[in-house]
């Protein structure tokens, strides 16, 4: 497919505007073009063409199966976004005063009802825009809790097992603690031997996902917690994984007393390609005075914002938060009603079933039952055939399959991370079976059609390590270089350190 600017004729127009009648602004010198800016010419339908086909190289969750699942894209259901753009959510303006807007502080209202009960935590805020926010505000609680107690000088360490997301260390240092990292166990656990080790009078608290990304849920979870408040610090549940355990179990019971929610993984907010998210916070009645303000509550028979909280943080967004995400986020939850324990059970049914028919064929790094999501390993593929998790990735593609994650957690080595979430249906699971099937057997036999692949893409095999190195991303005409036979950088990509 050709770039528009190759497509571009001299002359060409994709419009016609009527000639100028009104008088031309007198630009200062300063801010003059000192040339014209070198646009595509090209006609409409050409440039109704390029766009189009543009459009349909995009993959997405509604052109294919994508099991990066809940991470980046989980179904959408189309009610939702006709509900958000209902006119008076739609043309909502953040200013508007209280009463002009008691549908939307109700609705808000109601979710965050909602979520305390998913968390088992008695207050939320909505405000956080995203999970990494979420987290960044959870630490910020953290830190306002202990310095009301006079011991913020004191405690400044937060324990994190080393299959934690990448965006929890960065939260820590952020937040101006230091990260004292925590090892896995033989069986996908927390070491609680090592972690014992690590515990003490400088520990903040616990920053933990559970289920891990490994997919397991961490069954020494109640030993953790009392190692925890024991030595007087908190419990930070990661919500990242809670699409496994909605209405089956709640982050409160288990003893956590902070909860991110991700409302675009876990209730179906749009999310791919960058798109908004959502990172309510949830927590322990200890730590409600710190939440941020506005806090939306009930007063009576109406809705206001209160912003009368004396021990607060602040705010860490503007206005109350991602509306929008809250409106999607609600009709997925109340199209569900008391059967939303449904989508987790659902979730862990399909990835258990991947999980069976894959496990003989690729390496299981923790022999175990696993929630919505599993780690596979292409160790024995790389050391018996040269094939690594990176060639079963690309070969994915030419069967239509978005590849999963790949060399994440970092403690598996050639990971490869599968989460189907519990929209797929059997025969689409089973085709995606077949397909990692499929590539096991062409390891061994014919393993240059995995090293090649990508086949069938407009895009073939990216050289990585160039792409990132040798960044061209703007067209640059005449002087445009040529990279097509510049080899002198090339290398196989190499997995992160640790992988």
């Amino acid at each position: 497919m050709k770039l528009i600017y190759e497509k571009s004729q001299e002359g060409r127009r994709a419009s016609s505007l009527p000639p100028r009648t009104l008088p031309v602004p007198d630009v200062p010198d300063e801010l003059r073009r000192e040339r014209p800016p070198r646009l595509p010419e090209i006609s409409e339908p050409e440039l109704v063409r390029h766009f189009t086909q543009l459009s349909t190289r995009t993959f997405g969750v509604d052109t294919g199966f994508y099991p990066l699942g809940s991470c980046t894209m989980k179904h959408n259901p189309r009610v939702n976004e006709r509900v958000v753009n209902f006119p008076g959510f739609r043309d909502l303006h953040p200013l508007q005063e209280e009463d002009g807007a008691q549908g939307a502080l109700e609705l808000m209202w109601r979710l965050q009802e909602i979520l305390a009960e998913i968390a088992g935590l008695h207050a939320v805020s909505l405000q956080p825009a995203a999970g990494s926010q979420g987290e960044l505000t959870g630490l910020m609680l953290m830190r306002a809790y202990f310095a009301e107690r006079g011991e913020s000088d004191t405690r400044h360490k937060i324990v994190i097992p080393d299959t934690a997301h990448g965006t929890n260390p960065a939260s820590v240092t952020m937040a101006g603690y230091e990260v004292t990292p925590v090892q896995t166990d033989p069986r996908g656990n927390i070491d609680v031997d090592d972690l014992r080790a690590k515990v003490d009078e400088h520990t903040a608290g616990l920053m933990l996902t559970n289920p891990s990304t490994l997919g397991l849920f961490d069954e020494n979870i109640e030993e953790i917690t009392r190692i925890f408040h024991d030595a007087g610090a908190l419990m930070y549940y990661d919500g990242a994984n809670l699409n496994a355990v909605c209405g089956i179990s709640r982050p409160g019971d288990m003893g956590f007393d902070i909860v991110h929610f991700n409302l675009h993984k876990t209730f179906s907010q749009p999310h791919g390609g960058g798109g908004p998210g959502g990172g309510p916070i949830a927590v322990r009645d200890r730590l409600e005075p710190y939440l941020p303000v506005p806090a939306v509550i009930r007063d009576g028979e109406r809705f206001r914002y209160d912003y009368d909280r004396p021990q607060t943080i602040g705010k860490v967004r503007g206005f109350a938060g991602p509306f929008g995400v809250f409106v999607r986020s609600y009709a997925y939850i109340r199209s569900y009603g008391p059967r939303l324990r449904e989508m987790s059970e659902v979730a862990v049914l399909n990835a258990n079933y991947l999980l069976a028919q894959l496990k003989d064929a690729y390496e299981l790094p923790f022999d175990r039952l696993c929630m919505h999501e599993f780690v596979l390993s292409a160790r024995t593929l790389k050391r018996r055939d040269g094939i690594t998790a990176l060639d079963v990735a690309k070969r994915l593609m030419d069967y239509d399959f978005h590849p999963p994650t790949i060399y994440f957690p970092l403690n598996v080595p050639e990971a490869l991370m599968i989460e189907p979430t519990e929209t797929e249906a059997k025969e689409t699971l089973d085709e995606f079976v077949q397909a990692m099937l499929e590539i096991v057997r062409d390891a061994s036999e014919r393993p240059e059609v995995l090293k090649e692949a990508p086949h069938d893409r407009p895009v073939g095999r990216v050289d990585e390590v160039k792409a990132a190195k040798r960044a061209v991303v703007r067209y640059l005409f005449e002087d445009h270089p040529d990279l097509s036979a510049d080899s002198s950088e090339a290398r196989p990509l190499e997995a992160q350190k640790g992988a």
